[in-house]
């Protein structure tokens, strides 16, 4: 590189000295999240870091104090002796310009930062050994780990943690709801789960046609109408066309085959312009690419997120996701084990729920009782093993056969595995003629 990466020379002497003087202020430059590394020049960053080992063992922070611990540490001849700690002292200014000289620091040290991610990502891109998508999902990562968190630190301190976790348990009491994650209007759901929550990865698994499909399509709507937070909705099977049919028809109370028809009266056709107003104020994302890779899926919910936020991420489903790699392509379950464990990382790094569908296995035909258990789940243990909360969906009448079709069935939700909370089972209604979940009204 023939061009000197970014720094502020002066704002380091400034900052230093100023520390020298006002040494009261090393909490809060601390707590900006400048670090030893943050520095420039090496001879700043190991004065620095002295700096904080003076405070560490009980002692207050002057030129004394300091050369000693230097001296202790065997970096006073490296960082130029007793001359450097004078100039410093030297150069010292009003505590009022503190702030000010860290921020310079930290934006300093982030466009190196920036700058050395750009090199790094040539140098792989330059690789003709990799994979595109490794080369960009790895680029997607080293971006976002340079600029998701500027005050990032490897360590949290557990006062602050405690401070917010206090805050929330505060703000949900003055609320008077038990709802600290995404409100989903299913009671019974809500009162198990206290909303779906930021960071978990939730398996809703059914055999075919119990509905895994249109409740996953009832929660993104739910949850889009009741917090107001954007919804992203990755159909692999189906194409979006199709999916927006099954909302207007769960919206509008209208039978699906009869939109397809389009045999409708005048006060259906005022429904369903109603429903798909309403649809169109709700913050639904849909994306229908096929064999989409996990990657990608990184991809567009990073940006997403970035222009319009993102409240949870809907995946339909887990089976019809292509790993990032192709090294285990021969071996589908470890290859499902590498998509289950990516897309735990996904609901972590964004801070929000991932509903993953997926599939059973016929094994469950076989039994008297067909409920699902977590060994049905289908292809890897990985998905019980990472997933937060796994749900199933069951419907007695499905193996009844009846040949009268009922305006409304009862659904058993089976909450099989819950990392945060109870196991159980509670129920629904389901229209399916509409593709509609309902909260039950049990009689008295």
């Amino acid at each position: 590189m023939n061009q000197t990466l970014p720094h502020n020379l002066d704002a380091e002497k400034a900052l230093l000295g100023s520390l020298l003087v006002y040494p009261q202020s090393l909490k809060t430059v601390n707590e900006l999240g400048l670090m030893h590394d943050s520095f420039f020049l090496e001879t700043h960053g190991i004065i620095f870091n002295a700096m904080n080992q003076v405070v560490l063992s009980g002692k207050n922070v002057d030129a004394t104090t300091l050369l000693s611990r230097l001296d202790d540490m065997g970096m006073l001849g490296r960082i130029g002796g007793v001359e450097t700690i004078t100039s410093l002292l030297e150069g010292s200014t009003s505590s009022a310009n503190i702030k000010y000289y860290a921020q310079i620091i930290l934006d300093k040290a982030m466009l190196r930062s920036l700058i050395l991610t750009a090199e790094s990502i040539a140098s792989r891109g330059f690789n003709q050994e990799e994979e595109l998508d490794e080369v960009l999902d790895s680029a997607e990562k080293l971006i976002m780990q340079v600029t998701r968190n500027r005050r990032a630190t490897d360590f949290r301190n557990p006062k602050e943690v405690i401070n917010e976790v206090m805050e929330t348990i505060s703000r949900m009491s003055s609320n008077k709801t038990n709802i600290t994650g995404m409100k989903t209007s299913y009671k019974a759901l809500d009162n198990v789960t206290n909303g779906l929550q930021k960071g978990d990865l939730i398996i809703l698994a059914a055999r075919p046609s119990m509905g895994k499909t249109a409740f996953a399509l009832n929660l993104g709507l739910q949850v889009a109408r009741h917090n107001d937070q954007p919804v992203a909705i990755f159909s692999l099977e189906m194409p979006a066309e199709q999916l927006i049919m099954r909302m207007l028809s769960a919206n509008a109370a209208i039978p699906g085959n009869q939109l397809r028809s389009g045999y409708l009266n005048n006060a259906e056709w005022n429904k369903l312009n109603e429903a798909a107003n309403d649809l169109r104020q709700l913050p639904i994302y849909i994306d229908d690419t096929p064999g989409m890779k996990v990657s990608e899926i990184f991809s567009k919910c990073r940006k997403l997120k970035a222009e319009q936020g993102l409240g949870m991420v809907v995946i339909d489903y887990i089976q019809l996701i292509n790993a990032s790699s192709s090294k285990n392509s021969e071996n589908r379950q470890q290859e499902v084990s590498e998509i289950s464990r990516a897309l735990k990382g996904l609901a972590r790094e964004m801070r929000i729920p991932v509903i993953a569908l997926s599939q059973l296995s016929r094994l469950v035909e076989r039994r008297e009782d067909k409920r699902p258990m977590l060994s049905d789940l289908r292809e890897s243990g990985a998905l019980e093993q990472d997933a937060d909360l796994v749900m199933f969906l069951y419907r007695d009448e499905y193996y009844q056969k009846n040949d009268v079709e009922q305006a409304q069935e009862e659904v058993e939700v089976d909450i099989a595995k819950h990392r945060n909370g109870p196991t159980r089972r509670i129920k629904l209604a389901f229209s399916r003629n509409i593709n509609a979940f309902y909260n039950l009204v049990l009689e008295e």
